[in-house]
């Protein structure tokens, strides 16, 4: 092994080490006792909107569903009759058709659903559609608003879960979100493997330790004292990250309600999946370059909490994480090849949790199979992630496919 491979491999492993760290406690916190994490009323730093010993006499105040939509003329009836079947008399579904070009707006309100207009050209994106229905929502007396996106459908149970949350003090919430439809293929299989890590595993795991879980842009709850307070004015192409980030600086936390799920449209395959992929993965580099120094500032002048969100923001996809373990792994010798061995361990128990979460079968495991190519596309894709990633990379609708 040639000095310079010790480096390379030296440096790759270095690069991996803080993800994989954060992947080793956030998977430990996952299998915590969940009363480890019990946490009654609001953070010191924000505020509560409990209801207090007597609300069980009150009547139960009301919640605005907000349903981003641009040109979802297809799906949006469906997502209105699930959230209607629901939702109780205090929950209102209030459809955003936001610069729309087909009949969104008119197929929401024969579902049954409030609609609000929006047409603006010139600001587009999903970040613009939700600061327009909110600002026009906290003028009417709703002490909640829930984040449902165009193309999901809610499992019975969610509205009262989410309502226990806040009523439990909880100054925003977020619910648990997995592809929809059944995974029939291989593919899909690896998708929502990858979903149960990410958005169901890491939640868990910040929740029973105490931590703000994240905004994953469907399925979220703020209370009205927290959006008064840091309005949502989130513009880039991953504006539930960017937003997330200002409610951990602002003090707020996001807690992880498991028993709620929201199950989203999630391409897999094709076109619409690398785009998508990209620009996601894109935008959340953007926000790492925008956003470390001024979290990292923090945590120097003492705000620990925010470690993790920042750790977060910089853990790099799972592909890409194995990719460079894997690299380290081969290249290197001695304890730096022993140490990536060893990273990569905690990589596949920490799919072994998510796996286990899940209840998945044998027919999923049989999907590890396709590791290696999805690993080989994700490389060959970095130059659209790193192009995505420029300033002022436009919001683009991702085709709609459902998981097959």
């Amino acid at each position: 092994m040639t000095a310079l491979a010790h480096l390379i491999a030296t440096v790759l492993f270095a690069l991996a080490l803080p993800g994989t760290l954060l992947l080793a406690v956030l998977t430990v916190g996952a299998f915590l006792p969940a009363r480890a994490a019990a946490r009654r009323g609001a953070n010191s730093e924000g505020a509560s909107v409990g209801q207090g010993p007597d609300a069980a006499e009150a009547p139960a105040p009301r919640i605005a569903v907000v349903v981003p939509a641009h040109d979802e003329q297809d799906g949006i009836a469906a997502t209105v009759a699930s959230l209607r079947a629901d939702a109780d008399a205090h929950v209102e579904i209030v459809v955003v058709a936001d610069n729309c070009t087909d009949d969104t707006a008119q197929r929401a309100r024969a579902a049954g659903a409030r609609v609000l207009v929006r047409d603006d050209p010139s600001r587009r994106g999903k970040g613009y559609a939700l600061d327009f229905a909110f600002e026009r929502l906290l003028r009417e007396p709703f002490v909640a608003v829930l984040v449902v996106d165009a193309d999901s459908q809610v499992r019975r149970g969610f509205f009262a879960a989410m309502r226990a949350a806040l009523d439990d003090g909880a100054q925003a919430a977020q619910a648990a979100y997995l592809p929809l439809g059944d995974a029939r293929s291989a593919r899909a299989r690896l998708v929502r493997l990858a979903r149960l890590a990410w958005n169901v595993l890491r939640l868990r795991g910040r929740e029973r330790l105490g931590l703000s879980v994240g905004v994953l842009g469907n399925g979220f709850a703020l209370a009205r004292e927290t959006l008064v307070a840091a309005p949502y004015r989130a513009r880039s192409i991953v504006e539930d990250v960017e937003y997330h980030a200002s409610l951990v600086r602002a003090g707020f936390r996001v807690r992880f309600v498991e028993d709620a799920l929201v199950s989203g449209d999630m391409p897999n395959a094709g076109a619409a999946a690398a785009s998508q992929r990209a620009r996601w993965e894109g935008g959340r580099l953007r926000m790492l370059a925008q956003l470390g120094g001024p979290l990292l500032g923090d945590i120097v002048r003492g705000r620990w909490r925010l470690i993790e969100p920042l750790a977060e923001l910089a853990l790099a996809p799972l592909a890409y994480h194995v990719g460079l373990l894997l690299a380290a792994a081969l290249l290197g010798s001695g304890t730096v090849a022993s140490l990536a061995a060893l990273a990569l361990a905690i990589v596949a128990l920490h799919v072994a949790g998510a796996f286990a979460i899940g209840r998945c079968g044998w027919r999923d495991l049989a999907a590890f199979a396709l590791v290696p190519v999805y690993i080989a596309r994700k490389a060959l894709g970095l130059g659209a992630v790193l192009r995505a990633a420029r300033a002022g990379t436009p919001w683009v609708r991702t085709a709609r496919e459902s998981s097959k």
